[in-house]
């Protein structure tokens, strides 16, 4: 069997958070045309059933939709609970719900640090370990986490300290896991994606000035595209990968590289 065909998902189930649009949106497109059935999690439960329509139309595979709000673990409980039941197994998940409220450090309200910390970082910690849980008890499985640029460099001109905090929680919070867990068959990897140009972020009139500043800085001069972050997490859900945990991919186009 060749590369390509060891790359496919066929059998495997799983489930993406934040995954009505955007990255998620993209990842859970991708492990489903590589033959995964997959759940797409959200709080937009009417998003998250449109694109669980679109990507079981064009796929052929089971495609459910699940509202769940993720910083809950009473959601996060029912939420792996349901794709156990619909999906008949769990094998691997996209943790990738987050926010950005982009404030000065002295204006920034700790309300708004805590609601940053918690759909970031906390809701991490609760879909990898309920999800690793079950992994833990019926064979393995692998977790993707998706962290950001943003926890490597601080980002400019946007005041983000909330953000680029929560997001290095992330690689650490992964790499712990991946070390408890290497030996108990659940892999725990994560993603850090430089600036992606998803639908909301290109079509916002008010993030103009801050893209053209931010590809006046890149490398490469433009923002990412969800697709680019696809086989990445295809390669990370799936067995070719099966030596890769603990790592933080970092996906920017050369970014932070200076």
């Amino acid at each position: 069997m060749g590369i390509v065909e060891r790359m496919r998902l066929d059998g495997k189930k799983g489930f993406v958070t934040g995954a009505a649009r955007g990255i998620g949106k993209a990842t859970a497109t991708a492990f489903a045309e590589a033959g995964a059935d997959i759940a797409i999690v959200d709080l937009d439960i009417e998003e998250a059933k449109k694109t669980a329509a679109e990507i079981a139309e064009k796929t052929g595979r089971r495609v459910i939709a699940i509202k769940a709000d993720v910083t809950k673990e009473e959601d996060v409980q029912a939420m792996v609970d349901q794709v156990v039941a619909e999906l008949g197994g769990l094998n691997f998940c996209h943790a990738n719900a987050g926010i950005c409220i982009n404030a000065p450090a002295e204006e920034m309200t700790y309300a708004q640090w805590l609601k940053v910390i918690n759909v970031n970082l906390n809701s991490v910690f609760l879909t990898d370990t309920i999800a690793g849980k079950y992994m833990l008890a019926n064979g393995g499985g692998s977790i993707i986490n998706t962290a950001s640029m943003s926890a490597h460099i601080v980002n400019v001109p946007q005041p983000q300290c909330a953000y680029n905090a929560s997001k290095a929680g992330v690689i650490q919070l992964t790499k712990s896991l991946a070390v408890e867990w290497a030996k108990k068959g659940v892999r725990v990897n994560c993603i850090s994606p430089g600036y992606i140009g998803t639908e909301l972020i290109s079509n916002a009139p008010d993030l103009v000035p801050l893209i053209e500043k931010w590809n006046a800085m890149a490398p490469l001069g433009r923002l990412g595209k969800p697709e680019e972050l696809q086989s990445i997490c295809v390669y990370l859900a799936g067995d070719t990968s099966s030596f890769t945990t603990g790592s933080d991919i970092i996906v920017d186009g050369a970014f932070t590289c200076f």
